[in-house]
């Protein structure tokens, strides 16, 4: 049986990847008392290529960077669900997004792509996935990828 998380993903015509793996000296996620610290998320692609590259405002638009920040979502809940041994109903909230743009000098408008991830987060898990959020712009994020996402999911 799937859970309406699940149904609401194959409802939207999304498939979670598989969760990536580290790769400095970190790991993916923390799981203490009833919550996950998600590590940055970013936009990689089911096949775990690189979907997006480049600065906000020199080399993507914006448009662009919110599709990047979707796909950095998607990626926070794979890592979610792999925290919650496969089960998406216990979370009870996510509670932040921390968002950071990969932008050019004077750029002010992270707050509106970092809405591709937060739209989908509401989408997804209705009034449980409204959450609080930073959206800072950067000189560089590694790999030059457009937009990095941190989370912090309650669960039961």
């Amino acid at each position: 049986m799937t859970s309406p998380v699940e149904e609401k993903l194959a409802a939207l015509g999304l498939t979670l990847p598989e969760p990536a793996k580290p790769v400095a000296n970190y790991v993916p996620y923390v799981v203490t008392n009833n919550l996950i610290s998600i590590s940055g998320q970013i936009p990689l692609s089911a096949d775990g290529r690189l979907a997006f590259q480049g600065k906000v405002g020199q080399d993507l638009d914006e448009e662009t960077a919110r599709e990047a920040a979707r796909l950095c979502a998607i990626n926070i809940i794979a890592q979610a669900k792999a925290a919650c041994d496969g089960d998406l109903n216990r979370i009870r909230r996510i509670v932040k997004l921390g968002a950071f743009v990969n932008c050019t000098d004077g750029f002010e408008g992270q707050p509106a792509i970092i809405n591709g991830a937060s739209d989908l987060m509401v989408e997804i898990f209705g009034e449980k996935g409204r959450h609080s959020r930073s959206a800072v712009g950067v000189n560089a994020l590694p790999l030059n990828v457009p937009v990095e996402i941190d989370a912090l999911i309650e669960i039961s």
